[in-house]
C-alpha cells in the first residue's frame, strides 16, 4: 500500500517531519510518497529552493528513521485544476490514501475516488515554511524550526542568503 503527501516543502521543517513520521507510525504496512510539489518553482520568495535542494532535505531529514518506507518525487504544476489528480497519477506510482489538510486538495482526490486523511498537525503556529522563511531573511532563529541535517544543508547552500536576496529583489513568488 502507498499513501501520499504532496507538500511544496520551502524548507522541509520540523512539522513536515511529524507529519511524516505519525503517518508512518499509524500505517506501518505503508510506503509514503512525498510529492514535492511546484517542482518547476525556485528562486522566489515564496518558493527559494529547487526541486531537487528540497529533495535533499528530506532525505537528509528522514535518514535516520527505521525502514526507510518513503520516496521523493517531484511534482510539477499544471495549472489546470480538473487535470490535476490524473497528471499526479500520471507521475506517481499507484496510491491509495491522500494526506492532506487543503481544502482545495481534499476535493479534488475525494471527487476522483480516492481516501483523503488529514493529518494531524503539530505546532502549526509555529511550524510553518512561510515562518521558516519569514525568520532566515529577518535573521531570526530558523535553525530550530527545521531538522539539524537540514539546517546544515541550508546553511551549506547559503539558503538564508538567498532567502534575504530575493526578499531585497522583491522576487515574484510564482516564477
Amino acid at each position: 500500500m502507498r499513501g501520499l503527501l504532496v507538500g511544496r516543502f520551502q524548507p522541509f521543517h520540523l512539522g513536515h517531519r511529524a507529519v511524516v513520521e505519525e503517518i508512518l507510525r499509524s500505517k506501518p504496512e505503508e510506503t509514503l510518497l512525498l510529492g514535492v510539489g511546484s517542482a518547476q518553482d525556485s528562486h522566489t520568495v515564496d518558493n527559494p529552493f529547487t526541486a531537487g535542494e528540497r529533495h535533499e532535505m528530506i532525505v537528509r531529514a528522514l535518514a535516520d528513521l527505521p525502514n526507510r518506507q518513503w520516496e521523493v518525487i517531484p511534482l510539477e504544476d499544471i495549472h489546470r485544476h480538473a487535470l490535476w489528480v490524473a497528471h499526479l497519477e500520471s507521475l506517481l506510482p499507484p496510491f491509495e490514501t491522500v494526506y492532506t489538510n487543503n481544502p482545495l486538495t481534499r476535493l479534488l482526490f475525494e471527487n476522483s475516488g480516492y481516501s483523503v486523511i488529514a493529518p494531524r498537525l503539530v505546532d502549526r503556529g509555529r511550524f510553518e515554511g512561510r515562518k521558516v522563511r519569514e525568520a532566515m531573511a529577518t535573521g531570526a532563529d530558523w535553525e530550530s524550526l527545521v531538522p539539524p541535517p537540514v539546517a546544515t544543508f541550508l546553511r551549506g547552500i547559503e539558503g538564508p542568503s538567498r532567502i534575504r536576496l530575493l526578499a531585497a529583489a522583491g522576487s515574484p513568488g510564482g516564477q
